[in-house]
């Protein structure tokens, strides 16, 4: 599993990771939600390649979709295969959807995808986080922290 180029970390083995997401928005409250997804998406994301960065969270009716995250087409499947970027569908429970959607309808509030991966049975996992946007100068001392931090470990480091 580790050999695809995958991260494994408490026994998740990590697919891709929307990095934007914590730079553009305030992360709130992280959930694990379950995506309905067909065979030819699963074996394409055990290849390890996949795009979440471009893709957002929303309601249609009562269920949760994830929008516009890219699963590339596995090649061995040929003309039985997934459309890349279609709507997926997010299994949450109840209360969990329901904790969600009167989040969103607060002021500023979205949903973002964080992180996809497998957990420890081989599941496919999104982790998404209730969240508010940043404002520009948000943005820009998030920056100017991740800056001070890698010159800080480049000092350390050459001086031992």
């Amino acid at each position: 599993m580790a050999s695809s180029g995958r991260k494994k970390t408490d026994g998740k083995s990590q697919i891709t990771d929307n990095r934007r997401a914590r730079f553009d928005y305030h992360i709130e409250e992280v959930f694990e939600a379950g995506i309905m997804l067909v065979g030819t998406e699963v074996k394409a994301l055990r290849e390890g390649k996949a795009n979440i960065a471009e893709s957002y969270v929303s309601f249609e009716g009562d269920a949760l979709t994830l929008i516009n995250a890219n699963f590339p087409i596995f090649a061995p499947a040929s003309q039985f295969n997934h459309e890349p970027t279609r709507p997926r569908k997010l299994l949450l429970n109840k209360r969990e959807i329901e904790k969600l959607s009167n989040a969103i309808n607060r002021k500023g509030r979205t949903i973002v995808p964080l992180k996809l991966y497998f957990n420890k049975r081989g599941l496919v996992k999104l982790e998404i986080a209730i969240s508010t946007g940043k404002k520009i100068h948000d943005k820009r001392e998030t920056a100017k922290n991740r800056d001070w931090k890698r010159d800080q470990s480049r000092l350390m480091r050459e001086r031992g």
